[in-house]
């Protein structure tokens, strides 16, 4: 399969717009040329639900870092969500391109991310990322910068909350509460296991809450993270040995 920036875009683009996206994938030239790509990139965020029906194929995605040198790894794993089972799977090894600064995750691994999105052969539904969507301090994070410009439909599920209050979810599987900033719902606060701790679900590109919020429990039967999650995660830890 091969996913490139804008493969399915939402509306009519014309050539420029999709070259546009295209480089936003690649390393800006400052945090300040990165933070004026995100908002640019946000204004083509859709909200909307896209899932008509409960998805099939949901694919997880995942970057690691070697600790001594610039090495990354990227993986995306496919399962068949009514099955449980794994269809496949691509590794994808790289270098770090941009710094790391808080809030511009995506510009370090989206250019790598892409490429093991590039590298399946079935076309999943939804991606789910390992960080976040709209709970992010400019409502843009690596799930919404990954669905603009893929046109898939994204979300993130986080272990720890970047921005936001909210309320313990109650203690048995599927509890949840609001992520909030002010009146503002960013996402849900979800118990994946009982007496476990809870997870950050926030969407990211043509997605809903509630839709997220029932994929993470259906990838979740075992663990506290979505199994696609802590498959991408096993990957591409492994190809950096």
């Amino acid at each position: 399969m091969t996913i490139v920036p804008a493969d399915r875009p939402h509306s009519d683009d014309e050539p420029a717009v999709v070259e546009e996206l295209a480089g936003a994938a690649t390393s800006p030239e400052s945090v300040a040329a990165a933070e004026r790509i995100q908002q640019e990139l946000r204004q083509r965020l859709d909200l909307d639900d896209c899932l008509n029906v409960a998805p099939r194929l949901v694919a997880g995605v995942d970057v690691s870092y070697h600790k001594d040198s610039p090495r990354i790894v990227a993986a995306a794993v496919v399962i068949d969500l009514t099955t449980g089972v794994e269809v496949e799977s691509a590794v994808v090894p790289g270098k770090v391109s941009f710094p790391y600064v808080p809030g511009l995750l995506a510009f370090r691994e989206v250019p790598i991310l892409l490429a093991a999105l590039g590298r399946l052969g079935s076309r999943p539904e939804v991606v789910v990322c390992d960080g976040y969507g709209v709970a992010h301090p400019r409502r843009f994070g690596l799930a919404c910068h990954l669905g603009v410009l893929t046109g898939l439909p994204t979300f993130g599920v986080a272990k720890a909350p970047f921005v936001g209050a909210y309320d313990e979810p109650g203690t048995r599987r599927g509890d949840w509460s609001a992520l909030r900033d002010g009146d503002e719902v960013l996402g849900r606060v979800l118990r994946t296991q009982t007496d476990v701790m809870p997870v950050f679900v926030s969407v990211g590109h043509r997605t809903s809450l509630d839709q997220t919020t029932t994929i993470t429990l259906d990838l979740s039967r075992r663990y506290r993270l979505p199994e696609v999650i802590r498959r991408a995660d096993f990957l591409s830890r492994e190809a950096l040995r």
